[in-house]
């Protein structure tokens, strides 16, 4: 949103879904998952979920999530990998 250096509210992400014509619950399972799986997007990080709502905002997670991806010490990129099932 504003600052570049701060996680989105997860209020704010819902608005911006909603502006998109989207709902958190409606993505989840047009994603393939239970209606209530992204809403843990918001609360830990999981990058597969970070991805697909970023995605839907035609954003980066780390444009949404920078603390999830930017290491605060050093200013580096924090590299994170979906798991292999």
């Amino acid at each position: 949103m504003g600052n570049s250096s701060i996680d989105w509210h997860a209020a704010d992400i819902i608005a911006a879904l909603k502006k998109q014509g989207l709902t958190l619950s409606g993505l989840s399972r047009q994603s393939g998952l239970s209606s209530s799986t992204l809403s843990n997007a918001l609360v830990r990080p999981w990058t597969k979920g970070e991805r697909i709502i970023a995605h839907a905002l035609g954003l980066k997670p780390e444009q949404i999530w920078p603390s999830r991806y930017i290491n605060r010490i050093n200013n580096k990129p924090i590299i994170r990998n979906l798991r292999k099932k």
